[in-house]
């Protein structure tokens, strides 16, 4: 079994508070440089809102305040 696989392994056996965790962490450390490769039906829905953001139809919140209101939700205590 591959290093990845054994990582994967262990990490599905985590509560899912800790799954989820684990994933934000774990994309909070990509390097801004090495963006996620995104199909093209994402990349369509970015530019219609980037379109509306542009336009001004729409109201913009900061990451922190979504992810605190995400974390509140799903009664994750750490949203920091």
């Amino acid at each position: 079994m591959s290093q990845y696989q054994d990582i994967l392994a262990s990490a599905t056996q985590l509560p899912i508070d800790d799954r989820l965790r684990l994933i934000d962490d774990l994309a909070s450390s990509v390097p801004d440089d090495h963006p996620p490769r995104l199909s093209p039906e994402w990349l369509a829905e970015i530019d219609r809102r980037s379109n509306e953001i542009d336009a001004g139809t729409v109201e913009t919140e900061s990451w922190s305040t979504i992810r605190a209101r995400l974390f509140e939700k799903h009664g994750i205590g750490d949203a920091g």
